[in-house]
């Protein structure tokens, strides 16, 4: 290499490191800021974020003299690869257990059925209204991943003003949905990228469906796999008793490695990291030994607060980048529509994406509560339950912009018209639906939810005089006669109440054979 060259590299490698210094410092300035802020949830952080981004941008624009905006060039592969994964493990890993499973159907109802049902009507919708406004280019998958874009939903602001002690069955939805909703995204879009653009018929939507359950299927088992290796590992091999830090970097990295793998086999990561983290943090926190506790004190405490510095970190970066993005020169210019036009697919989109959730949030909301009502849960989903929820899944985040940039750019960059103005259409939306609807949550929530309204008792666990439910169903040291009995009890409690008997009979089964084997307190002494 030639002097000349090397000197270029270096002054190369020197400017990366100032843009990445001024990058890192806007960060540091949206935690500041959103601290001082704190008191006044009528900006969270995200909204925080977006808002010093545009700023950011601005100053950005005016010093280039109007060449760009840019501090970096957003790598949707390293959204996925690096950002996202302690992003859903730290949901995985604190995630109310207890809520999640007893709240199981109507979680999956609003996050997979749900999101099935937006992205058909998002997609019918702009693929019947685009061309109306003039707006033309897009081929059937585009139309198909914009259905699965647009469906991904943003609930942390929600989150941000629920109260979890106060309405916990409402905030267990919100969470639950928020997490599920992003992965059946992320799985649907894997598998609208995989369909023959020239056999787009009937049978390519079956063929979808099918993908979907398949690769929501194996990857949940994955993640299983790897959380019940991980806790067995630690349980047996007691790597503790020489380093507390082998310990806990085995679960870290084998958290990361069933991401890894899953995108290996073009699996979802995201579902498979999110289950691992739930298996971890039912089994394998218990099993380090005690001078690691010392250093965790109980892991899920500690992790919860490693993860969750992650993930804030991570969720900062994207909205500090879609404010920046916002005043992109070239991907405005490149768009070639008209102001008028260019509003128009905007509104047509947010008009959409609230059709597409009251599609589903009311009637599956309606379908739970007739599923629910011999489960003695004491409180139904209200109809001011089901606006909050509604509610709460029209802000886009993090995941929409990641899936925008895969689908409608080549490492943040087009040269396409009609991708561009998908780009710019899903960060205005994204803009739109964080800054307005996020600026309205609180009052809304605040009028519908009043924070003195306290719930506990309303949404705990049911209880039943029948408690006394057992395993297995059969008992070889019993009569046919009192197994039979028993039998016809059990199906006529599963008939009647079956989320709380499943719940119950897998906590027996929890009990005696998982716990013993995996890790973990019995809870149930009588199982024990």
């Amino acid at each position: 290499m030639s002097a000349s060259g090397f000197a270029m590299n270096i002054a190369g490698d020197h400017a990366q490191v100032v843009l990445i210094s001024v990058f890192v410092a806007v960060l540091c300035l949206c935690l500041v800021i959103g601290h001082l802020l704190e008191e006044n949830r009528w900006l969270n952080e995200s909204t925080t974020a977006i808002i010093i981004g545009c700023i950011t941008g601005t100053i950005i624009l005016l010093l280039s003299k109007g060449k760009s905006s840019h501090i970096l060039r957003f790598n949707e592969e390293l959204f996925f690869i690096y950002l996202l994964p302690p992003i859903i493990f730290n949901a995985g890993f604190q995630v109310k257990k207890k809520q999640f499973f007893q709240n199981f159907i109507t979680i999956m109802l609003f996050g997979v059925i749900g999101v099935f049902i937006s992205s058909s009507i998002i997609t019918a919708g702009a693929w019947w209204l685009f061309p109306r406004f003039g707006f033309t280019g897009l081929s059937a998958q585009d139309y198909l991943a914009i259905g699965t874009i647009f469906s991904s939903t943003d609930t942390v602001c929600t989150l941000q003003v629920l109260h979890q002690d106060e309405t916990p069955l409402l905030y267990s939805l919100v969470f639950g949905e928020g997490v599920v909703n992003d992965a059946t995204s992320v799985v649907l879009f894997n598998a609208v990228q995989k369909l023959d653009k020239s056999k787009l018929n009937g049978w390519a939507a079956l063929r979808v469906l099918l993908d979907s359950l398949y690769l929501f299927s194996t990857s949940t088992a994955l993640g299983v796999v790897a959380g019940l290796l991980t806790a067995y590992t630690l349980k047996t091999l007691y790597i503790g008793r020489h380093s507390t830090v082998r310990e806990i970097a085995l679960m870290v990295l084998m958290a990361y490695l069933s991401y890894t793998l899953a995108e290996l086999f073009h699996l979802s990561g995201i579902l498979t990291v999110f289950f691992c983290g739930i298996l971890m943090s039912h089994y394998a926190s218990h099993n380090v030994t005690q001078s690691s506790r010392i250093t965790t004190r109980h892991v899920q405490t500690h992790y919860m607060h490693i993860f969750a510095t992650m993930s804030f970190i991570a969720e900062t970066f994207i909205f500090l980048y879609v404010g920046i993005d916002a005043l992109d020169i070239e991907k405005w210019k490149l768009s070639k529509l008209s102001f008028r036009t260019s509003v128009g697919i905007y509104s047509t989109v947010v008009l959409l994406i609230s059709l597409g959730r009251a599609a589903f949030v009311f009637p599956l909301s309606t379908f739970s509560n007739y599923v629910h009502r011999r489960a003695d849960r004491l409180s139904s989903i209200s109809f001011k339950h089901q606006v909050i929820i509604w509610w709460a899944g029209l802000m886009r985040g993090a995941v929409s912009i990641a899936l925008a940039f895969k689908q409608f750019t080549y490492s943040g960059v087009t040269l396409d018209p009609a991708n561009a103005t998908m780009v710019t259409t899903t960060i205005i939306v994204v803009l739109f639906t964080t800054l307005v609807f996020g600026f309205l949550t609180k009052p809304l929530i605040s009028f519908l939810q009043p924070h003195h309204t306290n719930n506990n008792t309303s949404h705990g666990e049911p209880r039943s005089p029948k408690e006394d439910l057992s395993l297995p169903l059969l008992s070889l040291e019993e009569s046919a006669e009192t197994n039979i009995l028993r039998a016809k009890e059990s199906l006529s409690m599963l008939i009647e109440r079956p989320v709380y008997t499943i719940h119950n009979y897998w906590r027996k089964f929890d009990d005696t054979y998982m716990r013993p084997v995996f890790g973990g307190p019995c809870r149930d002494q009588s199982a024990c």
